[in-house]
């Protein structure tokens, strides 16, 4: 473990500069300068490193320190507006400061970025931290201090990562002692698993399953180039998605003579198989008790029964819908698990969706009509699955958006084109996207990127992100 007490400047002693001393870990005594302008690097709390109280000392603390606006799961490459705040009444704090970084184990994770003259960022050893300024001290401000920064996400999915903070609530009387030192951190889980996302950058991929041949082509968003392996036959159902939890997902096919899953996974390409269903069953894979991991899931429409084969362990049976539904299951709730749902082509009054909320209780929707085809996804970027349809007849999209439950409507593709909803550009929206088998042209209307236009397959190829369009 590396050890960032050998050159110590304490974070915060507001006069211009003073020194004390402090024993190192390897037994040397070190000079321990103070200054206000902000620390060096390596002053965040984090597990190996100093903070504040490596040189100030005070009264028990009597207030509050925090960092704010965390995401609860952060999405690559994206920025997030933080805040980092004191807070306390005692009127004898009369200055503040403080030091944060991030990490994901021991890897230094994401950038910040300042919004303002009250903050500083700097690097060491691969680690971005940000700090309080001179100015941002606030000299002589009581009841606390706030200062607003920018998080820029890792460019890729590092598993969960800590932001780590060190504080000091200064009395400004010009010495280390007299100060109340803070740590706090806070966790933003790993993103959630992007549908069809091969690489493993949160960006759905375009990719093909050739059915002549058994094989998978795939475009690779990361970095252009392309995969391809052979996997399955023709009388094989696609069911890609993240089986084994690490953000990438696995190649895999539903066999229907037999009921068996085949599981290419995306480390190294060993497979696995496991029988779960039979042939008639509709599979709906997902991500049901919210671990990470896509569970084998069918659902039979002959009893309207879900049988979900839960990654963590044991089997869940559930009875939910009519035998001529079909399954449409995606978090609609936003708690980070798959609901179970229905789609209801032939409704009373038109199509039908129905969905039990893993939160508890049930949701039921009348939006579109027997010959659309149900695309939910989070459209609006808000956590939750939107009710959706594509219009074949008239190449228009339109989402019911989960937040109001107002609808919009757009054109994009034509009747002969296949839907293949996906998150392209890794904005954590889902983009309406088609594949036009005629030509093999896939458009993709992305919510921040732009359309992208992409010629990928041959006459005879299924587009993978079809596999789940109802």
């Amino acid at each position: 473990m590396k050890t960032r007490g050998i050159k110590i400047v304490c974070l915060l002693v507001f006069t211009a500069i003073g020194v004390v001393s402090l024993m190192t870990g390897n037994g040397l005594v070190e000079k321990v300068s103070s200054i206000s302008s902000g620390p060096p690097a390596g002053f965040s709390g984090a597990p190996d490193e100093n903070n504040c109280a490596a040189c100030h000392s005070g009264p028990t603390p009597n207030g509050q320190f925090e960092i704010l606006d965390a995401p609860t799961s952060y999405r690559p490459g994206q920025t997030y507006q933080l805040r980092v705040r004191h807070t306390n009444a005692d009127v004898t704090r009369l200055r503040w400061g403080f030091e944060m970084t991030g990490l994901a184990g021991q890897t230094a994770a994401g950038t910040f970025g300042n919004l303002g003259a009250n903050t500083q960022v700097l690097s060491e050893d691969g680690r971005t931290y940000i700090e309080q300024t001179l100015a941002g001290t606030f000299t002589d401000q009581t009841g606390g201090a706030l200062w607003t920064v920018n998080l820029i996400a890792p460019a890729a999915n590092l598993g969960p990562v800590t932001l780590y903070a060190a504080g000091i609530q200064a009395n400004h009387a010009g010495g280390p002692s007299g100060d109340q030192p803070y740590t706090t951190n806070v966790t933003m889980a790993a993103p959630p698993a992007t549908a069809f996302d091969f690489d493993g950058d949160s960006k759905s991929d375009v990719s093909i399953f050739r059915p002549a041949a058994g094989e998978w082509w795939v475009s690779k968003s990361s970095n252009g180039g392309n995969f391809a392996t052979q996997f399955g036959s023709s009388a094989d159902k696609t069911v890609p998605a993240d089986y084994t939890g690490d953000g990438k997902a696995d190649i895999a096919f539903f066999q229907t003579s037999t009921g068996f899953w085949y599981v290419l996974r995306s480390d190294d390409l060993t497979f696995y198989a496991f029988p779960f269903g039979t042939g008639s069953d509709v599979p709906a894979p997902a991500d049901y008790d919210g671990d990470g991991k896509a569970d084998a899931a069918v659902f039979r429409a002959s009893t309207a029964t879900w049988y979900i084969s839960n990654s963590g362990g044991g089997t869940t049976i559930q009875q939910f819908g009519l035998t001529t539904d079909l399954p449409v299951p995606a978090d609609y709730d936003g708690d980070g698990k798959t609901d179970i749902a229905i789609y209801r082509p032939t409704g009373a009054n038109g199509a039908e969706w129905w969905i039990l909320k893993s939160t508890g209780g049930s949701f039921a929707t009348q939006f579109g009509l027997p010959t659309d085809k149900a695309v939910p996804g989070d459209y609006t970027g808000d956590g939750k699955a939107d009710v959706a349809y594509w219009r074949p007849s008239t190449g228009e999209w339109f989402i019911l958006r989960s937040e109001d439950l107002t609808f919009y409507a757009f054109p994009f593709g034509s009747g002969t084109d296949a839907a293949v909803p996906g998150d392209y550009d890794g904005d954590g929206k889902t983009d309406a996207a088609v594949f036009r088998p005629s030509s093999s042209t896939w458009y993709l209307n992305r919510s921040t990127a732009g359309v992208l236009i992409q010629q990928f397959g041959q006459s005879g190829d299924l587009p993978l992100p079809n596999a789940f369009v109802r």
